[in-house]
């Protein structure tokens, strides 16, 4: 019988080039979710705060990098743990009916793709997409966010819920507020 040696690879952290390597990406990660500068910068210096004092259970198995977006991730859902807990948390249940074949009659289905290319529709569907933007813009923080999260970058309900610390329920009334915003404000500024 023939043993074989396995090779000890030690995975060893190197923080003092984490700024230089890691904080521009860790930045852009932050403020895609939480939608302030200031609030991205400090939660990617509480995370090299957070990667210091935990160096010691870095086992290796991940990458440096995605070691410390594991660690961004808490923080951002902590972030949002915070803020809601400010807040106080109220369940609501919205029992939705589909009555017809779709799913409803949301927002995505009811304007026009704004990067289509349909001819003489170009110039039109380049203002209802900035009109679109204009009016996300003009929803409260949250919703905006998980608006953009669940609708435009297509993540999945319980990625979201994990994320920002919210249950199913609590997303879904989000959702249909910013559709109900935003289709009173198309129709108010578009239409």
């Amino acid at each position: 019988m023939v043993l074989l040696e396995k090779k000890m690879v030690t995975h060893e952290l190197q923080p003092e080039n984490w700024i230089d390597q890691y904080a521009d990406y860790l930045f852009n990660y932050a403020v895609a979710r939480v939608s302030d500068a200031e609030i991205a910068k400090d939660l990617v210096q509480e995370t090299f705060y957070a990667g210091l004092n935990s160096a010691k259970n870095y086992k290796g198995d991940a990458a440096e990098r995605t070691w410390l977006i594991a660690i961004l991730k808490r923080k951002v859902i902590d972030h949002y743990r915070k803020i809601n807990s400010k807040k106080g948390k109220a369940e609501v249940r919205v029992n939705y009916n589909a009555s017809s074949d779709s799913e409803g009659d949301w927002l995505e289905e009811q304007v026009a793709d704004p990067f289509g290319k349909g001819g003489d529709d170009t110039i039109e569907n380049e203002e209802l997409g900035l009109a679109i933007q204009e009016c996300i813009s003009k929803l409260p923080k949250k919703q905006s966010l998980v608006f953009k999260m669940k609708t435009i970058q297509g993540m999945s309900t319980e990625d979201i819920c994990n994320e920002l610390g919210i249950n199913p329920s609590n997303l879904w009334v989000m959702i249909h507020r910013a559709r109900t915003a935003l289709m009173g404000c198309l129709n108010q500024n578009w239409y």
